[in-house]
Parts: structure tokens; sequence; C-alpha cells
């Protein structure tokens, strides 16, 4: 039996490595978009009843609230996107070494960040 094994491991103190990171975000940003689905198809079937629903619905996004949940969407959309690219090239068999990994994680999280940026300028 080794006893070198840990008993009981503490996620917490652990130390994920970047790819990790870049997969959890992946996901994370996957569930916002499940759930921003539901709004996009209320908002969609808001803007199309009338013109006036159209008129109000184009109103709202005056509202700062709205303008940050937009952006909230875009942004995981956004970086969604990059992640789906990066797992395609690894589909490829491009980047499936773990130095591959590493840098296919660290150009992944960059672009979602200048994805990120550029969806929060269009949005305000």
């Amino acid at each position: 039996m080794n006893s070198n094994r840990p008993i009981n491991l503490d996620l917490t103190t652990m130390e994920l490595p970047l790819p990790a990171k870049a997969s959890i975000l992946h996901r994370i940003s996957g569930v916002i978009l499940f759930v921003a689905v539901a709004f996009m198809l209320c908002a969609l079937d808001a803007s199309l009843e009338s013109a006036e629903s159209f008129a109000a619905f184009t109103a709202a996004f005056d509202n700062g609230l709205v303008k940050f949940i937009t952006w909230g969407i875009l942004s995981a959309l956004g970086y969604h996107f990059v992640a789906g690219i990066k797992h395609l090239l690894m589909d490829m068999g491009i980047g499936e070494t773990k130095e591959g990994g590493r840098t296919g994680a660290m150009i992944t999280l960059v672009a979602g960040v200048i994805v990120i940026v550029l969806a929060g300028v269009w949005v305000w």
C-alpha cells in the first residue's frame, strides 16, 4: 500500500493547469448560452409582435442593465466560439501535445478577452 497518496483532497488548494481553466470557462459559457436562449427567444418574439413592441424593445436598450446583459450574452457567445475553434483544430490533430494544449489555451484566453472587449465596445 502506498502511504504517500492523499487521503482527502482539498480542491480549493489545487492549482489547475491553464488548459483546464480554459475548458471550464468553455463549459460555463455554454451553460450561459443555454440559459440565454430563452431570453433571446422572448426578445425576438416581443420584437416581432408589432411596430410598437419593436419600438419599445429598442427603447429598452437605453437601460444600462439591458446593455450589461446583452454584453454578457455576447461575451459568452464570443468566448464559446473561440474555444470551439480551438477544439476543432485539436480534432484535426493541431495542438494535441501537452505544450500545444497550453499554447492553445493561452491563445484561446487572449482571443476571448479581445472578443469580450470588442463586444463591450459595440454594446456600449
